[in-house]
């Protein structure tokens, strides 16, 4: 990733949480980067690859499982925060093609993978509509005692 600083053409803007922005800027106080040097590096200096990243993370996940013992058990990879991120941008009601947009998926069939429902979006969905009709009021039939016998034959 570049410095958040230098202008990128059109197809390379990443936006940003302000949360992360906040901490993008702390990082460059630390360790100022020229505009055009990369912002994660190994320790060459060259750009960080996806096996760096994990890496990385690895290290952090061990150093934080000192205060946090249940991530121990936990398997945590660059690929569980983009999972997590994309359930709750499902969960937040953003649109499943905006998120198929956002994690690069060329088909909309990846990326309904991320859409399956958890718990708590069926629950919300479940508030946001009033029972059946049919649930308020008995039934107008009347139950045929021959008929369900013989139903109880089959």
């Amino acid at each position: 990733m570049r410095s958040p600083y230098r202008q990128e053409p059109q197809g390379s803007i990443c936006l940003l949480w302000p949360e992360t922005v906040l901490l993008l800027k702390k990082l460059l106080e630390r360790q100022p980067r020229a505009l055009d040097q990369r912002l994660f590096v190994n320790r060459y200096g060259e750009p960080l690859s996806a096996s760096g990243v994990r890496f990385k993370l690895a290290a952090y996940v061990k150093a934080a499982a000192e205060t946090t013992p249940t991530l121990r058990t936990k398997h945590v990879t660059p690929h569980s925060f983009r999972h997590a991120t994309a359930v709750h941008l499902v969960s937040a009601g953003v649109d499943v093609t905006v998120i198929r947009s956002w994690l690069g998926h060329v088909s909309l069939d990846t990326t309904n993978h991320y859409a399956r429902a958890n718990l708590e979006t069926k629950r919300k969905a479940l508030e946001q509509v009033s029972a059946p009709e049919s649930a308020r009021h008995p039934p107008s039939w009347k139950p045929d005692t021959s008929l369900l016998a013989w139903l109880d034959m089959l």
